[in-house]
């Protein structure tokens, strides 16, 4: 592990994919995210890696379609109207059963929107965003060492099972400087029997492709797809639970919102309010299990988020609607306070008393 460096969350994205064996990055610059391409810009010639910035960002997802496919780590990043035009590109990468890294550090929406931080492209990551059944494995962090450790970990969980894994973080996240260890990871190359690098006459063809005409193909490729997706809600879901033993009202919160969550479950605590948290750390799979057994003993949810409310729906569904949920929500850029959050607690420990 290396001595602490004060970084930006988009610096540490980009250090620490290279940290983790990636010479390749393609994308083009918005708002909250340039400073990854800028960063991959500087870094890559010097470590005799490929930066490329695309003449578009449809083109930019293509290129990463390429050398996924050669079986190379490879990454792009946006911000949610360039993820948006991707969106074709990746259905296609998942579709040829291709590991890569998509960065989106998340602007206000919808439309051009503003360049303020914003949570509300959780669907579009969450639910396939793209054409066809399909799933990204979502990382969330909550802190600019998480955004170097989990850039790490979705390129080898990628890796592990052949699946597009994005890394969802919001533009306070992207531009927020704090210390940062960066591991010294050891690289090795992974057989990769699937890639397109050349036979050299030693075994037959490969193709890499998303297309199957025969239906009956289709449905059995989509069927053993998500037969890795059962896998990997199986052995990948991470969360992590805060003073929740005893908790009455359980606060849901990922990314920045779980920061300022977590400040107002320590203040109701000093009140003696029975509160606690659970933070999502993958948004796909979703932490499903450990929501339902709280809801066996907790009294409410409140879903605190950066969107006029899409991740409380994922909470509902988890808790099997046997609790209330309500949902503590700034959209458009705008960022709830602890004490935003607090009163919504409060709020909701007065409905379940």
């Amino acid at each position: 592990m290396s001595d602490k460096v004060l970084m930006k969350g988009n610096e540490a994205i980009a250090e620490a994919a290279i940290k983790a064996g990636c010479r390749h990055y393609f994308g083009y610059p918005i708002t909250p995210q340039t400073e990854i391409a800028a960063y991959m810009a500087k870094r890559m010639p010097k470590i005799g890696g490929t930066f490329l910035q695309a003449e578009s960002e449809i083109a930019a997802i293509n290129m990463v379609y390429g050398v996924a496919g050669a079986g190379y780590r490879v990454m792009t990043s946006s911000s949610s109207p360039g993820i948006s035009l991707k969106l074709e590109g990746i259905s296609y990468i998942a579709g040829a059963d291709l590991p890569a890294l998509i960065v989106n550090v998340q602007r206000g929406g919808p439309g051009l929107g503003g360049i303020q931080p914003s949570q509300s492209d959780y669907y579009q990551a969450t639910k396939g965003g793209g054409h066809g059944d399909y799933h990204l494995i979502v990382y969330a962090p909550a802190s600019v060492q998480e955004m170097a450790d989990y850039t790490i970990k979705a390129f080898e969980v990628s890796d592990k099972y052949r699946v597009p894994a994005m890394l969802l973080a919001d533009g306070t996240m992207g531009q927020m400087m704090e210390p940062v260890s960066l591991p010294d990871v050891p690289v090795v190359e992974v057989d990769k029997p699937w890639a397109v690098r050349g036979t050299g006459k030693a075994r037959p063809h490969n193709i890499i492709n998303s297309l199957y005409l025969n239906p009956e193909t289709l449905e059995k490729t989509n069927f053993e797809r998500f037969e890795r997706y059962r896998l990997i809600e199986e052995n990948e879901c991470l969360y992590e639970e805060y003073m929740t033993e005893d908790a009455d009202v359980i606060v849901v919160a990922f990314g920045i919102a779980a920061r300022i969550s977590k400040n107002a479950v320590v203040e109701a605590r000093k009140r003696g309010l029975k509160v606690g948290m659970l933070r999502p750390i993958t948004l796909w799979p979703f932490p499903n299990k450990p929501l339902r057994k709280l809801a066996d003993t907790a009294k409410g949810f409140v879903s605190v988020e950066l969107s006029m409310g899409q991740m409380i729906d994922d909470v509902r569904l988890a808790t099997e609607c046997k609790r209330p949920v309500s949902l503590c929500n700034r959209t458009g850029g705008m960022i709830p306070t602890p004490e935003q959050v607090l009163e919504s607690i409060e709020k909701m420990l007065k409905e379940v008393e």
